[in-house]
Parts: structure tokens; C-alpha cells; sequence
């Protein structure tokens, strides 16, 4: 056989084998949350199944679109990589939603436009680097706006910053990062730098977004409320008050789960796997805001104040 026909054969194959193994992912994952479902346990990480997620969130967005009517089954995501691993990636395969996927590299999107999912889903990928200064006019030039079904961000840095400068959308559903190293008490963000990046920002990548008191802060001005955590400890959920669902409202302080994943490094770029404490420690001395004061200080004097 001629060598590149040859390459070619094992080329498909191995597109075949991907395509048969994505479709039992899915399968399995339909049949998970199907017996979520029927349970209807109110406790978000109760329901938590990984079909696409990095985590739980497939079956926390699962539950949480059968309890809140979804007029427009659109998305935003934002901070998704090649999508392969994304919050939205089971809602475009199983439930048919439209979404706009954004991600700073333009690799991964170029990777993503030849994924089966571009062709056999209705998205739109965009590779651009989010600041609070073009995230409404990426939504708006890609025609985007208005009440839609869920905004997702994890950006691992200006998460708050962004959600709270987004005014070209209503989403019912948003899903946010936040940073359990900065706290459970007070609503305190890294300062906002529009070129912000976790890996430069401090060696051990503890340094970056908001603590679940400050997203909490954020959503309750812009009328969202906490409805739960996940249980990696990484990402908050919020439902729009007008949108209904019978979702109770949760504050941060019972909503909050620390990170059980240990991803700190050392000055040599090495994995050192830091506990709460010593990660805490590390990045004392660096500055955060308190938006509901203004007041900024390190993180050593802020933690200090949680009394």
C-alpha cells in the first residue's frame, strides 16, 4: 500500500475510534443525569456529573436548566482552550444549544474549527484576549446580546472584572471562578490589569480573581443570586432573580467549598502542592481590593481582618 494512502487509513480510523468513543462519553453522561433527575436533590454539588467539564458542572447545569426557564438555549463561554474539556460543551452536544466559545489562543481555537463538534454544533469560536475594555464589543459584533440562557467565564484572573463589566448580555445562568486562597469572609479581587496573567502575576499561580464573597458582592448588585459551589472548590454558580427556578439563594459563607486541588508551584515552575494555609502564606504579601470598601491592602492584612 502506498505509505501516504497508508497514513491516510490510519488517519480515519483514528477519527472513527474518537467519534464511537465521544458518542459512549455522551451516552454515559445522558444516562447520569437522567438518574440525577429523577433524585431532584436541591444541593447543587449533589448533582454534579462530568461529561465535558473539567469537574461536576455538566450535571450542575443540567439541573439547573430543568428548574429555571430558558427562553433563548444560547451561551457565552469564555476561557475554554481547545474545548474539549469546557462547562458548555455537553449543552451544545446533548441539548442542542447555540454558544459563542472565546479563548485567548488562537490555536486552540483553529483546533476547535476542526473539531466534529463545529460542524455538528451551532457555534461560533473566537480567539481574542477578553478585557473589560472589548468584551461588549465582541458580544455585540457577534451579535449577541440581550437575555440569554448562561454566560460561563474562567479567565484564571479578571473573572470579576469582566462580569462585572458586561452590559451587552442578561444571562439567567452564569457560572464564574473564584479563588478560595483569598478567602471565605471577605469580597476581596486582585487589582484589574487588562494584560493580566496568572503564570506572571506570582510564581505559584495562586494569585489571580476573586473570593467567593466578592462574586456574591458583584451578583447580588447586578441581581443574581449564589445558588452553590462546586465540589473542587473552583466555581460559583448564580441565577438571574427574576428568572424563577424556586433555586434558594445561598450566602458565600454557606456556599463555600476551599480548592481540593493542590496546582501551586515554586520559583523553579515546579508543582509543590501547598495546602490552604502555606498557599494563603505564599501570597500574604500581595495586593487585593475589598469591593464593598475600595480599600486596598495585602492579603495578609486583609485575612487578618476576617477576625
Amino acid at each position: 500500500m502506498n505509505p501516504i494512502a497508508s497514513v491516510r487509513r490510519k488517519a480515519r480510523m483514528l477519527d472513527e475510534i474518537i467519534a464511537r468513543l465521544d458518542k459512549l462519553q455522551r451516552a454515559v453522561g445522558r444516562l447520569e443525569t437522567r438518574q440525577l433527575a429523577a433524585l431532584d436533590a436541591d444541593d447543587l454539588q449533589a448533582n454534579e456529573a462530568q461529561v465535558y467539564s473539567q469537574w461536576g458542572e455538566d450535571g450542575i447545569l443540567q439541573h439547573l436548566i430543568r428548574r429555571v426557564p430558558i427562553e433563548r438555549r444560547l451561551f457565552v463561554e469564555i476561557g475554554v482552550e481547545n474545548y474539549s474539556e469546557a462547562n458548555t460543551r455537553f449543552l451544545a452536544e446533548e441539548n442542542q444549544w447555540a454558544g459563542l466559545v472565546v479563548d485567548a489562543s488562537e490555536e486552540y481555537m483553529a483546533a476547535l474549527r476542526q473539531d466534529r463538534i463545529y460542524w455538528a454544533s451551532n457555534l461560533k469560536a473566537v480567539a481574542l484576549f477578553v478585557t473589560v475594555e472589548n468584551i461588549n464589543a465582541l458580544l455585540t459584533t457577534q451579535g449577541i446580546t440581550g437575555d440569554i440562557g448562561l454566560l460561563s467565564i474562567d479567565v484564571d484572573g479578571n473573572d470579576y472584572w469582566l462580569w462585572q463589566a458586561i452590559s451587552a448580555i442578561r444571562p439567567r445562568i452564569v457560572v464564574c471562578e473564584y479563588n478560595s486562597f483569598l478567602g471565605s469572609r471577605r469580597p476581596l479581587v486582585v487589582p484589574y490589569q487588562p494584560d493580566f496573567r496568572r503564570t506572571q502575576a506570582h510564581y505559584s499561580w495562586l494569585y489571580y480573581g476573586a473570593s467567593l464573597p466578592a462574586l456574591e458582592h458583584l451578583g447580588r448588585r447586578l441581581g443574581y443570586q449564589l445558588v452553590g459551589t462546586n465540589s473542587a472548590g473552583n466555581n460559583a454558580f448564580f441565577v438571574r432573580t427574576d428568572a424563577g427556578g424556586g433555586l434558594r439563594a445561598r450566602s458565600s459563607a454557606e456556599a463555600f467549598t476551599p480548592a481540593r486541588f493542590r496546582e501551586s508551584h515554586d520559583a523553579a515552575g515546579n508543582l509543590n502542592f501547598l495546602d490552604y494555609a502555606a498557599g494563603q502564606e505564599l501570597i500574604g504579601d500581595l495586593p487585593v481590593c475589598d469591593v464593598a470598601t475600595g480599600a486596598v491592602q495585602s492579603l495578609r492584612a486583609a485575612l487578618a481582618g476576617e477576625g
